[in-house]
């Protein structure tokens, strides 16, 4: 199971997000030069991630964004599950019409689609919360060239 760059992007945002101080706010440029992300990228994820409801956009001269909630009320499994397009493992997950001579005594899709229902189940155990877990040291990180 591979996740898109954009999946990892969200979640690298989040991430970043989590590391400000409470009512603290930050902008794409700042994310985007700790993470080396274009912030023409970071944009459209940023969007989406205030769509979902995960962040907040402050418009004006002292706008930014942050956190829309907290963090751990932000379920990693959630995240991935609304940002990634297609979870599909192989193709006869997707039933795109291609029709595969083994579907009718196929065992592998079923055990593949049990390593992905395990693989969902254990980003379900964590929160944003628990990722930032070591906050100062992604403090320190992200924000080292403002010490």
């Amino acid at each position: 199971m591979q996740l898109t760059n954009y999946t990892e992007y969200a979640l690298r945002v989040l991430l970043f997000l989590g590391t400000l101080e409470h009512g603290e706010k930050t902008n794409i440029k700042e994310i985007s030069h700790a993470f080396s992300i274009s912030e023409n990228h970071l944009s459209k994820i940023v969007y989406e991630l205030g769509k979902l409801g995960y962040i907040e956009t402050i418009r004006g001269r002292n706008g930014g964004i942050r956190l829309a909630k907290r963090p751990e009320d932000i379920c990693v499994g959630t995240v991935v599950r609304k940002t990634e397009e297609n979870l599909s493992l192989v193709e006869c997950f997707a039933g795109h019409g291609n029709h595969c001579v083994l579907t009718p005594v196929c065992r592998l899709k079923h055990v593949l689609h049990e390593a992905l229902e395990a693989f969902l189940h254990v980003l379900d155990s964590y929160t944003l919360a628990d990722l930032l877990a070591n906050k100062q040291h992604l403090q320190a990180i992200f924000h080292k060239e403002e010490q």
